[in-house]
């Protein structure tokens, strides 16, 4: 009596799989756009390089493009296109949304960075957007200041001692303490830990593990959301996410608790204004809160350290230019104590250059982040239709050898080559993204960058222990990760300070 009814649901199974094939391949509206069959047919394509294969899918795209061109069907609802001069409208379009197959990845369903809908973005973005512009991040200065400070103590002891320093682990707890003192108006002191160890940073790696799984299996986020206990216990390795959310969860309560009128006098942080009363009540939730801050800190610490750790790597394994870069930071920097103003370092042309190509080499989001445009895209013969999530990787772009020659090699020099021939290879130089939903803390991470970078190089000498391929991308779990690792690491002698 069953024996039929398992074969009339097979066959239904097989039935529809064929006909929805059939649908992808030659009626779906990106039924014409080149690509390979099996990637416009099944997500699984995309399944087998990033879940089995380990974050393996962004180096499928770079063949795919090779093969079939600029613009590509990489899955049965996506195109992504490999054109830096197609940045723009793709990422700048009026009233784009999100893909809300992406934001699963980012375990913070209630934050701004996974609002999917354009204007709920809006307003979630308009309640921080104030604290992070270039205005409110040169009022507090004083914050990265103290906590670079701090960075330079442990140097300075670290080459007392002769011993090895993690410049990653430095960094990151340089970069959260900044975020949590500017963010919750107390720093949560990393710094001052004897082994730096630090939940956000392991945040963001456990985050960068489970990724994968939450963009294929949408259960995966809804278990991570009401049961988290029991994904740290099948994933023992996601500990540190878990971790951040409770102690960013006290702290949200905490904030909610708070008497805000009170403590009117005080400087306002951003937990204030996601907790003001002003707020839609539907905003104001412990989880809503804990979801932004999770982001604002997360976002904040791995991202900039990165950059610090990419640079400082390159750098020091290049005597003529870090001797050609301190030799422009003694101008303004005489004393190696000094105190410069943010505006003074970011007059420094060969500064900012080694800022700019440390950027463009650390990779800090290989993630495509794909956007839906509620009208009509047109790629040379093309017309995107409405409603279809469309990707350009930021890793393809600023590894363009047409844009970048020698796009392995750290060559600060290369926009200062531009700069004086008029062109304008910033444009192209973008690990923040870019429009509506460019990264809020962009003025803030370079404001740590222009500080930490200026007074490493003038006041130490380091000898990096650390062999290529620990800094080179071989995966993507939303950061780009070497082989066999869960962080890109990069360690270090401190040989003087001067």
């Amino acid at each position: 009596m069953n024996l039929p009814l398992i074969w009339i649901g097979l066959f239904t199974a097989v039935s529809y799989l064929v006909i929805r094939s059939i649908y992808r391949l030659y009626f779906h509206p990106l039924s014409k756009f080149p690509g390979p069959k099996l990637a416009a047919v099944t997500h699984l394509y995309e399944f087998y390089y990033d879940v089995v294969k380990g974050g393996k899918f962004i180096w499928e795209m770079q063949r795919m493009h090779d093969q079939y061109g600029p613009i590509v069907r990489i899955n049965p609802r996506e195109i992504h296109i490999k054109d830096p001069y197609y940045f723009d409208p793709i990422y700048t379009s009026k009233g784009q949304a999100k893909d809300p197959y992406i934001v699963r990845t980012f375990a913070t369903p209630l934050s701004t960075a996974a609002t999917v809908e354009h204007d709920r973005h809006r307003y979630r973005r308009d309640l921080v957007n104030p604290f992070f512009s270039k205005r409110s991040v040169m009022g507090v200065d004083y914050i990265v200041q103290d906590k670079v400070d701090k960075v330079c103590k442990r140097l300075t002891q670290v080459h007392e001692r002769g011993t090895v320093v993690s410049l990653d682990d430095l960094f990151a707890a340089l970069t959260a303490d900044v975020i949590s003192h500017y963010a919750y108006g107390e720093s949560l002191g990393f710094l001052d830990t004897e082994n730096l160890k630090n939940e956000f940073r392991d945040a963001v790696a456990s985050a960068g593990l489970l990724c994968h799984f939450a963009r294929f299996f949408f259960v995966v986020s809804m278990v991570a959301e009401t049961m988290p206990a029991l994904v740290e216990w099948m994933q023992p390795s996601s500990k540190g996410l878990w971790e951040a959310k409770r102690m960013i969860e006290q702290m949200a309560r905490s904030s909610l608790e708070k008497d805000h009128e009170k403590n009117a006098n005080s400087r306002k942080t951003i937990f204030d204004a996601l907790c003001a009363e002003s707020v839609r009540p539907e905003e104001r939730t412990v989880a809503r809160v804990r979801d932004e801050a999770m982001v604002v800190f997360g976002a904040g610490t791995e991202t900039t350290a990165r950059v610090l750790a990419t640079g400082s790597y390159y750098l020091y394994r290049d005597k003529p230019r870090l001797e050609k870069l301190r030799a422009e930071i003694e101008t303004v920097m005489p004393d190696s104590t000094d105190h410069v103003s943010l505006t003074q370092l970011e007059s420094l042309p060969y500064l900012t250059a080694v800022i700019n190509e440390s950027l463009r080499m650390a990779h800090s989001v290989t993630m495509r982040l794909p956007r839906i445009s509620p009208t009509p895209l047109a790629y040379k013969d093309y017309i995107i239709p409405p409603g279809t999530p469309v990707s350009q990787s930021v890793y393809f772009m600023h590894m363009d050898p047409i844009l970048f020659p020698n796009p392995d090699s750290f060559n600060p020099e290369r926009w200062l080559e531009a700069s004086s021939k008029g062109e304008r290879l910033t444009k192209f130089l973008v690990p923040f993204s870019k429009g509506s939903r460019i990264c809020l803390g962009m003025n803030l991470a370079y404001s740590e960058l222009y500080q930490m970078f200026a007074t490493l190089v003038r006041r130490f000498d380091l000898e990096i222990q650390t062999p290529p391929e620990s800094v080179r991308i071989t995966r993507d779990f939303i950061i780009g990760l070497p082989d066999d690792a869960d962080y890109l690491k990069v360690h270090s002698l401190v040989t003087n300070a001067l």
